[in-house]
């Protein structure tokens, strides 16, 4: 299972910006390098991530195989209503894995 790290508030006022963190633990393995025995390290990378805000889509990104260890996205949304905000990071072969966080607006 991958190691997930969010940052964000728990609490915000109605119209706040709030400052968003999120990042994976992962190889991301471009495909192109090689093992001590010579052999290619096999392609393995997070190609997508999505975070949405009570379902509304807030950021979205596409990764390539040029994308460092261990993704990092920051980004900013406006908070409107308490709600739930989920993370979801996309493989190359479709594997995903998700996280949920409550944000609650005053």
């Amino acid at each position: 299972m991958a190691v997930i790290r969010i940052s964000n508030p728990e609490t915000a006022r109605r119209g706040e910006i709030i400052e968003i963190k999120a990042m994976i633990q992962h190889p991301m393995e471009t495909g192109y390098r090689r093992n001590e025995q010579g052999k290619i390290i096999p392609r393995d990378i997070i190609t997508r991530f999505r975070c949405t805000y009570n379902t509304a889509l807030v950021c979205e990104a596409e990764f390539s195989p040029g994308t460092a260890a261990n993704p990092f996205v920051s980004f900013h949304a406006r908070a409107a209503e308490t709600g739930t905000l989920e993370f979801t990071w996309t493989d190359q072969d479709g594997k995903t894995w998700s996280e949920r966080r409550t944000l609650t607006v005053t």
